[in-house]
């Protein structure tokens, strides 16, 4: 199932000769990318000390991390790779589980994230660092940050390149360039103050684009039951939109067993990447405060999951237009020059740039900020000599990351699927254990950082090669955490945990004064009720909106129209409340007990 680098440059289909008669299309995409220049260079000027540069100067509310956080996992990968993906057969699963790895933004802020940001620490390697009053710790990940990141970097560079190629009739070496400079210029010069401007600009286009252009594909095809109903009766790709999609022979799952067991373990992979990894949990750094950290995460939770129903819903309808799109990455694409009118086609593709060019962004920066503050010792005389060395090497950083992308052949989907998840691995159990753990020692954290993130690796490429078969429940991921938390604890108990290391943890406990304000805990519990509402409301559109239409379509309601409840989509409704409720409660009590004063 991977892409390789020939089917991109020998696209000849319909999407490039439309949308070279397209102007539109370019012209939409040359404003959005000039806005995104014109305010990386406004908030350029702002940068006048390191913390401006790295952490936005730690004044950020809660509309700026909301939208930098969902900029920031909202990649081309989304749009092109995943959105292919559910075409090409897994459209129910992805759009009936509950989303269970978005929890991770909520779990991560209450267990690490806002003790991350009473670190004060300037990237999160460099907190590892302070935590075990270790260099080493903090070198071993700022490397995981650099090569797992600059390997997304290099990903999501190559799905802007796809979709420039595409529409402008560009070479995909000048597309590479072109989409390479566009987030390179600003994110160099502005860093973090732009790129979360950026980000949030760039967050609320795509989501208008993608919500205007699900609605107007549903709209054509006689709304959302009759869609539904529709993909459940087609023959093209029969089970797309069953609850486990298309398995057996010729996938990746051989039984339905197979694919509920490998979805679980993305879900987990992702959430604690969610939960602790640079690219998100990084984000809290920037934060006005601890309610921020916890409003944004509630918020983020609901928005991602949300927006990837409709982006994963609309992959899979295009198969009632057209079934056979090659490559299926370009599926969106297709779409937007072909079944809706062209003004929402240019907007959809400007938003689906503006996802690329809000990923790059995001992990060109933080790829610059390790490679310049964990691995680069600074002898400057200045704060602006500091920040102004931090942007060479970011360009040098830069240039590196697009000299790779001329080497490896796009593969959006399953090489983001690794990049995504080794954060859990590698960084997961360290990063709860660092707050929680009075046990875990600096020798512990070390080990634990690299074990994790080559028991994830090593495998994972292997199997991703065809040179071994991994089955379902040794999925990459759970082998690598596995092995990150009996390494990390088995070499603790070899150590002792020093007073240095002690002292900071019990620093990390204490909750600062400004955000015990009832007014911040009143607007915070408020965002709580959202988030119960959300598990509560979601089983009822999925069942009104996709379960009895797929039941209507597949034969399979009672003779009087009553729901079967025994059926997987039925039961996937069901985890909604099982996820989100819980979810509220949990973060109603710690809210509570953290902040109100006793």
């Amino acid at each position: 199932m991977t892409v390789t680098d020939d089917r991109y440059l020998n696209i000849r289909s319909d999407v490039r000769y439309a949308a070279r008669r397209m102007d539109i299309f370019s012209a939409t995409i040359v404003v959005s990318i000039a806005i995104y220049l014109a305010v990386g260079n406004y908030a350029g000027r702002g940068v006048k000390k390191l913390d401006d540069y790295y952490v936005a100067g730690r004044r950020a509310p809660t509309l700026l991390i909301v939208g930098t956080l969902v900029a920031s996992v909202m990649s081309s990968t989304v749009f092109l790779g995943e959105a292919g993906f559910t075409y090409e057969g897994q459209m129910g699963p992805f759009v009936l589980f509950p989303q269970a790895a978005t929890a991770g933004y909520i779990v991560g802020a209450l267990l690490f994230g806002r003790y991350l940001r009473r670190s004060r620490a300037p990237t999160v390697a460099d907190y590892f660092g302070q935590r075990f009053d270790s260099h080493r710790v903090q070198l071993a990940a700022g490397i995981t940050v650099i090569v797992a990141l600059g390997g997304y970097l290099v990903v999501v560079t190559q799905g802007a390149a796809i979709l420039l190629s595409d529409l402008t009739g560009l070479s995909y070496t000048e597309a590479l360039i072109v989409a390479w400079l566009s987030y390179t210029a600003f994110t160099m010069y502005s860093g973090s103050r732009g790129v979360i401007l950026t980000d949030t600009l760039m967050f609320l286009l795509f989501t208008a684009a993608s919500v205007i252009v699900a609605a107007y594909l549903v709209d054509s095809f006689g709304g959302i039951a009759a869609t539904v109903e529709a993909l459940a009766r087609q023959d093209a790709k029969p089970g797309i939109a069953s609850w486990h999609g298309i398995v057996g022979p010729g996938t990746e799952w051989p039984t339905p067993l197979d694919y509920l067991i490998w979805a679980i373990a993305i879900d987990i992979g992702w959430g604690v990447g969610y939960g602790v990894s640079p690219w998100q949990a990084g984000r809290n750094l920037m934060a006005r405060d601890e309610h921020v950290v916890i409003r944004a995460a509630v918020y983020t939770c609901i928005v991602v999951g949300l927006l990837q129903i409709v982006i994963y819903g609309a992959g899979g309808i295009v198969n009632l237009a057209k079934p056979d799109i090659e490559p299926t990455d370009t599926v969106l694409i297709w779409a937007s020059t072909n079944l809706v009118p062209k003004f929402f086609g240019a907007l959809l593709m400007a938003g689906i740039m503006a996802a690329a060019l809000s990923s790059a962004s995001t992990f060109l920066s933080l790829v610059g900020f390790s490679a310049s503050n964990d691995l680069v010792d600074h002898h400057e005389k200045s704060e602006r000599q500091a920040v102004n060395v931090s942007r060479l090497i970011m360009l040098i950083t830069g240039v590196v990351a697009l000299a790779i992308t001329f080497v490896f052949p796009p593969s959006l989907f399953w090489v983001t699927y690794f990049i995504g998840t080794v954060f859990a691995s590698s960084w997961g159990p360290v990063g709860f254990m660092s707050v929680w753990s009075r046990r875990i020692t600096k020798d512990g954290a070390f080990w634990g950082i690299v074990s994790g993130f080559l028991a994830n690796a090593v495998p994972w490429y292997f199997d991703f090669t065809g040179a071994i078969t991994l089955p379902s429940w040794a999925n990459p991921i759970f082998i690598g955490i596995t092995v990150s938390l009996v390494v990390t604890i088995v070499v603790s108990r070899m150590n002792t945990v020093t007073a240095v290391e002690h002292a900071y943890r019990e620093q990390l406990h204490r909750v600062p004064e400004e955000d015990r304000d009832p007014r911040l805990i009143r607007r915070t519990l408020a965002t709580v009720l959202l988030l119960v509402a959300y598990g509560c409301v979601m089983p009822l559109v999925l069942q009104y909106w996709y379960v009895r239409p797929y039941q209507r379509g597949t034969g399979q309601l009672d003779a009087d129209g009553s729901l079967q409840f025994g059926t997987g989509e039925m039961i996937l409704t069901y985890t909604w409340p099982m996820v989100y409720i819980p979810l509220g409660l949990l973060t109603w009590y710690v809210v509570r007990r953290s902040y109100v004063r006793r």
